[in-house]
């Protein structure tokens, strides 16, 4: 069984306002955010499942054109090959997790 301390993680800033510390299992990718208001995620999409756990604050995620907004305890699911974006109503805390195992460019 492997633990890791996320708190060790180096912090990397992939966009701006989008703080995260990221690690792979055999199988998954995994970000934990901390993001600021207003930062955005612009639209993409990628051949992995990926699901976001909002832990604090709020997101806005949109799929396929209609968005939702998501707070705390609430998981928004972006199925594979899915075009996504995501816009930080406010700062807060998320955990999003790639499956199968995401190349972070």
């Amino acid at each position: 069984m492997a633990l890791i301390d996320t708190s060790e993680l180096p912090v990397v800033e992939r966009k701006p306002g989008w703080r995260g510390r990221y690690f792979n299992s055999a199988n998954m990718t995994f970000a934990h955010y901390e993001f600021d208001a207003g930062s955005s995620i612009h639209e993409h999409s990628h051949p992995q499942e990926e699901v976001w756990h909002v832990l604090e604050g709020a997101l806005d995620i949109t799929m396929n054109g209609v968005t939702r907004r998501a707070g705390p305890g609430f998981v928004g699911i972006v199925p594979p090959d899915t075009p996504h974006s995501v816009i930080a109503a406010s700062d807060g805390k998320a955990i999003v997790v790639d499956h199968p195992l995401r190349e972070m460019g």
